[in-house]
């Protein structure tokens, strides 16, 4: 599914995986990280159906 540009430009843009994975294991909430089609960098969603989840930070 392609990203939209207005949804792009709102969210926050990391500039690794290793970055976006750091950022949604701090999160109070379940996030995952995806690369944008858009800006080519990582966002993170909390839509997880079908997804696999991140390992928990120790």
């Amino acid at each position: 599914m392609r990203t939209r540009l207005s949804i792009c430009r709102k969210k926050k843009r990391y500039a690794s995986e290793a970055d976006a994975i750091a950022a949604a294991q701090t999160a109070s909430i379940d996030l995952r990280p995806y690369s944008c089609d858009r800006c080519h960098r990582y966002h993170l969603t909390g839509r997880t159906r079908g997804k696999r989840r991140l390992p928990v930070a120790d």
